[in-house]
C-alpha cells in the first residue's frame, strides 16, 4: 500500500483490494435483503389462497376472493411500516451509528415474519387483522434495513468496485423473489400430492382442503430462516470507519476496527488526519447550506425512487391479475386452491428466472463500467418503451396466439427495471450525501420509494377497474418517462469517485494537494 494510504483510513478503504471481508459483508447484509424481498413479494402469491380459505361464499359460481379493501390492506400494509421504518432507522443510523441499530432491524424482521405465519384465530376478520398487524411491524424492520445496509456497504467498499458491492447486497432482492416462488411451488406441490382435491367447478366446497390453511403460514415463515442464520455475523460486524472517524470522532476506535478489517496496521493518527482533511462545516439537514449543496440531489433520488416503485411494485404485486386478464393463467374455477397457488407461483418464478434475477446480476457486473447514471437512464427509457409496446396494441396481445409475446415484453420491463432504476435508486443515495446525513438521506429517498409502492399497491387495482388494463399501462409508461426526465436533470455520476469528494466533505485545498501529489 502506498505511503499516502498509510496516512489515511479513508484512502486505505478507497484503494483496498477486494478481500474476504468484503464478500462476507455482502452476504451478511444481503441476507437481510433476501428476507425483505421474500416477505414483501410472497404476499402476492398467497392472496388468492386466502380468499378461497376465508371468503368463500357457499354455492357461488366462482372461488372466494379477498374483498378489495382487505386485499389492498394485506398487500400494502407492510409498505406503510417500511415507509416509517426507513425514516426512523435512517435517522437513528446517523445519530447512534450504523451497527448499533443494524441487528435490531433483523430481529424485528425475523420475529414478525414468524408471527405473520402464526396469525391468530379462525374467523376471517381476526386472521386478517393479526396478519396486517404483524406485517406492518415486519415492514417497519424491513424499512430499517434499506438505509443501513446500503450505507454500511458503501462505507466499507473501495471506490473502484463500490457500485458492484452495494448492487450485490441489493441483488439478494432478486434471489428473495425467486425463493418466494420456489418455496410456494414446493409447499403447494407437496400438499397437493398429500391432500388432492377436485377443481372448484366440479366440487366447490371440497376444492379447498382444510390443510390449505397451513400452506400460506408455512410459506410466510420460511422467509425468516436466512436472516436468523446470519444474525450472529451481523452483530459481529464493526462500525464503519467513516462513521467512527468522521461522525463519532473516535480516531482510536476507527483505527482499531480497520486494522482488523483491512489486515494492515493503521494508527490512530491516520483517522485524525482524515478528520483534519474533511470539512468541519457540519450543516444540518434543514439548513440553507444543505439545500444549496444537496437539495437537488435529494429531490432527484427521492422522486425517481417514488416513480420507479409505483410501476415496479404494481407490476410485481398484481402480475397474477395481469396474467389472468390476458389468459396466460387458467380461470380460477377450473383449479382447486393449491393448484391455483402452484400456477401463480410458477408464472412468477418463470418471470424471475428469465428477467428479474438476470437484471440484478447484469447491474452487479456492469455498474462500475457503465456507471449508475447511464444504467438508470437506459432502464427508465426501456421500461417506457415496453410499457407503450404493451399498451398501444393491447387488444392484439389478448388474442391467444399472441399471449407469449405479451409475456416476453412484460418480462423485459422487469429486466430493465432491475438492470436499471430499481438497483440504482438504492445505490446512489448511499454515495452522494455527507457521512453524518448519509443514512438519513437514504432513508428519506427509500421512504419516498415506499410511498410510490403504496400508490402502486393500493391504486393499481382501482385504476384497472376504472380505466381498464390498456389505459393503466399507458399511465405506467408515462410514470417511467417522468423518471427518465428527472434522472437526466438531477442525478450525478458517482462512479470511481470517493464518498468524501462526492458529498463535498473533502476540503477544496486537500483535493488540490492530492492532485499535486
Amino acid at each position: 500500500m502506498a505511503n499516502e494510504e498509510h496516512g489515511s483510513i479513508l484512502k486505505a478503504l478507497d484503494a483496498a483490494k477486494t478481500q474476504w471481508y468484503h464478500i462476507k459483508a455482502v452476504v451478511v447484509s444481503g441476507m437481510g435483503f433476501f428476507t425483505d424481498s421474500y416477505d414483501l413479494f410472497v404476499i402476492s402469491l398467497i392472496t388468492k389462497l386466502l380468499g378461497r380459505i376465508y371468503y368463500q361464499v357457499p354455492g357461488s359460481s366462482s372461488p372466494g376472493t379477498l374483498p378489495d379493501s382487505i386485499s389492498a390492506a394485506v398487500s400494502g400494509v407492510a409498505f406503510a411500516g417500511t415507509f416509517l421504518g426507513q425514516i426512523f432507522f435512517g435517522c437513528l443510523g446517523d445519530k447512534l451509528g450504523r451497527k448499533r441499530v443494524y441487528g435490531l432491524t433483523l430481529l424485528i424482521m425475523t420475529i414478525c415474519s414468524i408471527c405473520s405465519g402464526l396469525s391468530l384465530g379462525n374467523d376471517p376478520k381476526t386472521v386478517m387483522v393479526t396478519l396486517c398487524f404483524f406485517r406492518f411491524w415486519l415492514g417497519f424492520g424491513i424499512g430499517g434495513d434499506y438505509p443501513l445496509s446500503a450505507t454500511i456497504m458503501s462505507e466499507y467498499a473501495n471506490k473502484r468496485t463500490r457500485g458492484a458491492f452495494v448492487a450485490g447486497v441489493f441483488s439478494m432482492q432478486g434471489v428473495g423473489i425467486l425463493a418466494a416462488g420456489g418455496v410456494s411451488l414446493l409447499v403447494s406441490a407437496l400438499f397437493e400430492r398429500k391432500y388432492p382435491s377436485r377443481a372448484y367447478v366440479l366440487d366447490g366446497a371440497a376444492s379447498t382442503v382444510p390443510q390449505a390453511d397451513y400452506v400460506w403460514r408455512i410459506i410466510l415463515m420460511v422467509g425468516a430462516l436466512p436472516a436468523l442464520l446470519t444474525y450472529y455475523w451481523r452483530m459481529k460486524m464493526p462500525e464503519t470507519a467513516r462513521y467512527t472517524a468522521l461522525v463519532a470522532k473516535n480516531a482510536d476506535k476507527a483505527a482499531s476496527d480497520m486494522t482488523k478489517v483491512l489486515n494492515v496496521d493503521i494508527e490512530a493518527s491516520s483517522a485524525k488526519h482524515d478528520q483534519a482533511r474533511v470539512s468541519s462545516d457540519e450543516f444540518g439537514l434543514f439548513s440553507k447550506e444543505f439545500l444549496c449543496r444537496h437539495g437537488l440531489h435529494l429531490f432527484g433520488t427521492a422522486s425517481t425512487w417514488f416513480l420507479l416503485d409505483i410501476a415496479f411494485y404494481s407490476q410485481n404485486l398484481f402480475q397474477k391479475d395481469i396474467f389472468t386478464t390476458i389468459g396466460w393463467l387458467p380461470p380460477a374455477k377450473v383449479m382447486n386452491a393449491l393448484q391455483e397457488l402452484y400456477m401463480i407461483a410458477r408464472a412468477q418464478t418463470i418471470i424471475a428466472c428469465c428477467s428479474t434475477v438476470p437484471g440484478y446480476f447484469f447491474t452487479v457486473a456492469l455498474i462500475d463500467r457503465i456507471g449508475r447514471y447511464w444504467i438508470q437512464i437506459i432502464g427508465f427509457a426501456m421500461m417506457t418503451i415496453f410499457m407503450f409496446v404493451l399498451a398501444i396494441p393491447y387488444h392484439h396481445w389478448t388474442l391467444p396466439a399472441n399471449r407469449i409475446g405479451f409475456v416476453v415484453f412484460y418480462s423485459l420491463t422487469f429486466f430493465f427495471s432491475n438492470f436499471g432504476p430499481n438497483a440504482t435508486t438504492f445505490i446512489v443515495p448511499a454515495e452522494i450525501f455527507p457521512a453524518r446525513l448519509r443514512s438519513t438521506c437514504h432513508g428519506i429517498s427509500a421512504a419516498s420509494g415506499k410511498a410510490g409502492a403504496m400508490v402502486g399497491s393500493f391504486g393499481f387495482a382501482a385504476l384497472v377497474k376504472a380505466l381498464g388494463m390498456s389505459r393503466t399501462l399507458y399511465i405506467m409508461g408515462g410514470i417511467n418517462l417522468a423518471g427518465l426526465l428527472i434522472t437526466y436533470l438531477t442525478i450525478p455520476e458517482p462512479k470511481g469517485i470517493s464518498l468524501e469528494e462526492l458529498s463535498g466533505e473533502t476540503k477544496p485545498e486537500t483535493i488540490q494537494e492530492k492532485i499535486v501529489i
